[in-house]
């Protein structure tokens, strides 16, 4: 069957879609084959100026709406991407080169949850009426107007939703851009956003790199920046965004452990570490990549890892029977073959993998390092590939102080069959968003993000429109005021 990537043109902006030749061009490489299956071009500071105006005057009007009208838009556009999940699967795994077995459960299908969830939500976000003896108060809340979103191109469908559903529901608007190395997804819910509803102007998406995100982040018209990627990108978007005390929440990287009592379910514990690993290739940013595994079941664990492992099918992405794709970049790629000559430099024990595929694309065996200490560097730096760092613990208390000996603090997780153990290990680790006897789950109910230098904020759930809304508090006198003179 032959696909059409070239997306219509480059950018959507004010309802429709628009094409500036004289931004600088970006290849979209298919991560499969290595070849180029679109070119997109970067937006220019007119698209930009174009797209945020059309969201300024988008979103006084939508701000206007009651919350069940703005939430009959996004669920309406839940179900028609939930219809078109198919089509939108096979475009993520173009984008990013994930199989299709994978794209079809957990991105578009994911956005839709986000999109019917805030859609739910957004007539029920009122205020309170504060009694006060004779007097009262009542508090409202209010959007905060334009919102920048930035992107990862790990999960470009997925990502886009989780932020726009939110400030949509809130009565924001929204110029989102993407990963300048997943442009196409996004462009398709800000279609799906128009067709359902959505009054033009309200979600726009413009392409670029770092040029583009800060020309956005730094606009007076913008009230808010979310952004998702790496603990260095992070850095500069908050400080470019606190120069003008702009809301941000940041969803940034980690280095997370997972941590395995010698009483786990050990067929559990392994799929849990496989899931925490080499899910998306590894390329996902809250993976529990610091394995600690109890010494007393370490070869145990090991060896039916291994054998589970042989369980990969690495192949083409568009055949359902592949569970395992490339690296979404040759560049990527090139950074984690790095880390992987590091573990062996330093003296990490290479139980599996570590080699590149014999075949076209950006694929890289999914590989496991044993004897791994805490002060080796694939231990202590995110690497976002399919590499597994496996640490030895004798008992709870050491692995817990060496699981929090990080800078990071996304994500954490623990196997026990000890309800109590497990219960109270998790209320030691100092994580945002934990697990327990499982990994990655990221259901749209719960709060996503980090602590430390894993984020600001939170993402999903009730919790999310805290971060897209701000409370307007007001007291009222019923009788007389009295004053000094």
């Amino acid at each position: 069957m032959i696909y059409e990537t070239q997306p219509t043109a480059s950018h959507y902006v004010d309802g429709a879609y628009l094409e500036d030749t004289d931004g600088t061009p970006i290849p979209v490489i298919y991560a499969a084959t290595g070849a180029r299956i679109a070119t997109v071009h970067a937006a220019t500071p007119a698209v930009i100026d174009r797209a945020l105006t059309a969201a300024a005057r988008a979103q006084s009007d939508w701000a206007r709406l009651s919350g069940r009208e703005r939430g009959r838009v996004l669920i309406r556009a839940a179900q028609i991407l939930r219809e078109r999940n198919r089509e939108m699967s096979v475009l993520e795994t173009f984008d990013t080169g994930k199989p299709l077995q994978e794209t079809l459960v957990a991105d578009a299908a994911s956005a839709a949850d986000a999109l019917e969830y805030f859609g739910g939500l957004a007539g029920s976000l009122t205020g309170e009426h504060i009694p006060l003896g004779g007097d009262w108060a009542y508090t409202m809340r209010e959007p905060l107007g334009v919102c920048v979103g930035i992107g990862a191109w790990n999960y470009p469908t997925q990502i886009a939703a989780w932020k726009a559903a939110p400030a949509l529901a809130c009565g924001n608007a929204m110029v989102f851009k993407p990963s300048e190395v997943t442009p196409l997804c996004a462009l398709k819910l800000a279609e799906i956003l128009t067709e359902a509803g959505a009054p033009a102007g309200l979600f726009n998406v413009v392409q670029g790199a770092g040029e583009a995100g800060q020309a956005l982040i730094s606009d007076p018209r913008v009230a808010k920046v979310s952004l998702t990627g790496s603990v260095p990108t992070g850095r500069k978007v908050y400080a470019a965004a606190a120069a003008d005390m702009k809301h941000v929440t940041m969803e940034l990287g980690g280095k997370s452990p997972l941590l395995i009592f010698e009483d786990a379910d050990l067929e559990n514990a392994v799929g849990g570490a496989i899931l925490a690993n080499f899910y998306s290739s590894g390329q996902i940013c809250s993976n529990g990549t610091r394995v600690f595994v109890q010494k007393s079941v370490k070869q145990a664990f090991l060896a039916r890892l291994t054998e589970r492992l042989k369980g990969v099918v690495m192949g083409d992405p568009l055949d359902e029977a592949t569970n395992f794709g490339p690296m979404v970049s040759e560049a990527q790629m090139r950074i984690v073959e790095g880390y992987i000559a590091k573990g062996v430099e330093e003296g990490a024990r290479l139980v599996t993998g570590g080699k590149r595929a014999a075949r076209d694309g950006f694929f890289l065996a999914p590989t496991v390092f044993a004897d791994v200490t805490d002060g080796m560097t694939i231990a202590r730096e995110e690497i976002f590939g399919p590499v597994m760092a496996v640490l030895d613990f004798e008992d709870e208390d050491e692995a817990v102080a060496r699981a929090n000996a990080t800078e990071f603090g996304l994500a954490a997780g623990v196997f026990t069959r000890d309800i109590s153990r497990a219960h109270r290990v998790i209320g030691a680790l100092k994580a945002g968003t934990c697990f327990i006897n499982s990994y990655n789950d990221a259901p749209v109910e719960m709060p996503f993000g980090g602590v430390g230098m894993s984020g600001v904020g939170r993402e999903n759930a009730k919790a999310a429109i805290e971060h897209y809304s701000q409370l307007k508090s007001v007291y009222v006198r019923m009788g007389d005021v009295e004053a000094p003179y």
